[in-house]
């Protein structure tokens, strides 16, 4: 992965940051109301969003890409955090129930081999949330916030990733309609901005937000059918 966890962390920070977080984490719990009982792994810059899991999951890791380093929880908290590279996760297989993905898909060297990672530590009934820059969204574009870098998807491209990746589109949503101005008008209207957007404009989402599940059959070979024996009768 390619990413400054300094433009992360700035942006997070700042005004700005705050009420991008606060309208991604709504979606976020719309898709994910619970996690109770559950393993969870952010991958990316996960922290502003794992805080919904955290008091819940039983185990709740945030992993970085090996270069950004290993980002710290709040003081305080029992969760863990680590770096790891992304084509090679530090965790057993079936490990998480669930997996967040945000700032970290457009991010990566190999999508393919991070998917195909995550799959491996995913749960066969667990449940992948992705959080990728929509390639039609103003967000994409402004290099001054962590969704302006890497490589933008549409909901089409994100789709067949992830169907290559053997995993299966369960939901789709979007969030950020909110130009990405730092100006406090804009900020304040934030809520309208998500209201009118998502009824008028859909396809200029900031984000796209996809959650999939294994695909297990997809990658069991079909057996073959058995061949039957051909008997020919002698003419009398």
């Amino acid at each position: 992965m390619m990413a400054d966890e300094h433009i992360a962390a700035a942006f997070y920070g700042s005004a700005s940051g705050a009420v991008t977080a606060r309208l991604l984490r709504e979606r976020l719990l719309a898709m994910w109301p619970s996690a109770q009982g559950d393993s969870v792994l952010g991958i990316g810059y996960a922290t502003p969003y794992l805080r919904l899991w955290r008091e819940q999951a039983t185990r709740c890791i945030a992993l970085t890409p090996g270069q950004m380093g290993a980002i710290r929880w709040p003081a305080g908290s029992p969760n863990l955090s680590c770096a790891a590279e992304e084509d090679s996760l530090p965790f057993a297989d079936l490990a998480f129930d669930r997996i967040l993905l945000v700032h970290g898909l457009e991010l990566a060297d190999n999508a393919r081999r991070l998917l195909r990672e995550t799959w491996r530590v995913l749960k066969d009934d667990g449940r992948l949330l992705i959080v990728v820059p929509n390639r039609t969204g103003w967000w994409a574009y402004r290099e001054s916030t962590p969704f302006g870098h890497g490589l933008p998807y549409s909901t089409g491209q994100l789709g067949r990733l992830l169907a290559g990746g053997l995993f299966r589109v369960e939901r789709r949503d979007a969030a950020l309609w909110m130009p990405p101005l730092p100006i406090r008008v804009v900020l304040r209207s934030a809520p309208l901005f998500e209201t009118i957007g998502r009824k008028m404009m859909p396809g200029l989402a900031g984000v796209t937000m996809v959650e999939a599940v294994k695909d297990v059959y997809a990658g069991m070979p079909v057996q073959a059918t058995p061949k039957r024996r051909l008997v020919l009768a002698d003419a009398a």
